[in-house]
């Protein structure tokens, strides 16, 4: 063999040799690194969750439910977590709702109903968007609806003083009604005529 085929085959073996060090690396990183890496962050996520919500301050909440036969919305004072921003307070509130009552009054909206989203604009509008299980399970008629409704709009208004007004989605589309009777096109501000108090 020339000298020059010599030096042809050995830098032939040097670029194989490289390509198979740098493919074993590059698959390291694919197959090894890569899963471990994402398992550290979603634990170092989970930790930081669970942290927050062993450390996280806690007020009285007041919630409102409907209170049908009486045609009115009935308080319930409950301690919850309270996060620092706004828009989680929304959610928290809401789920609360969704829960029900503690104290024997009805729920405003089907335990089923999932909150999709929650928004909250520098103008004061809160839009909540709700999974369209919140259609279900209504009394009949516009007074029940629209205890419903204010039940929602004004829970959220006292608790949380930058909410000014409502806007109700459901799957992210606006809705005429909830159950073909309570006007829903609009925002709601808040009406604590149905309380008892005064505005």
């Amino acid at each position: 063999m020339s000298r020059l085929a010599k030096i042809a085959a050995l830098v032939v073996f040097v670029i194989v040799a490289a390509g198979f060090f740098y493919l074993r690396v590059l698959a390291r990183r694919i197959f090894v690194e890569t899963p471990v890496r994402v398992e550290q962050e979603a634990r170092a996520r989970l930790s930081e969750v669970v942290l927050q919500s062993q450390t996280g301050s806690r007020r009285a909440v007041r919630l409102y439910f409907p209170s049908y036969g009486e045609g009115r919305l009935a308080a319930e004072v409950r301690q919850m977590a309270w996060p620092a921003e706004d828009s989680d307070r929304i959610r928290e509130i809401l789920l609360a709702l969704i829960e029900g009552s503690r104290q024997g009054h009805e729920r405003p909206v089907s335990p089923s109903t999932n909150i999709r989203g929650v928004f909250l604009t520098p103008d004061g509008t809160a839009y909540v968007d709700f999974s369209s299980e919140v259609l279900a399970d209504f009394a009949p008629g516009i007074e029940s609806e629209s205890l419903a409704v204010y039940s929602i709009v004004d829970s959220l208004a006292a608790n949380i003083p930058a909410v000014k007004k409502v806007k109700i989605l459901v799957q992210g589309e606006e809705v005429d009604t909830l159950d073909g009777h309570a006007d829903l096109a609009g925002y709601f501000v808040p009406d604590l005529s149905r309380t008892g108090k005064a505005n």
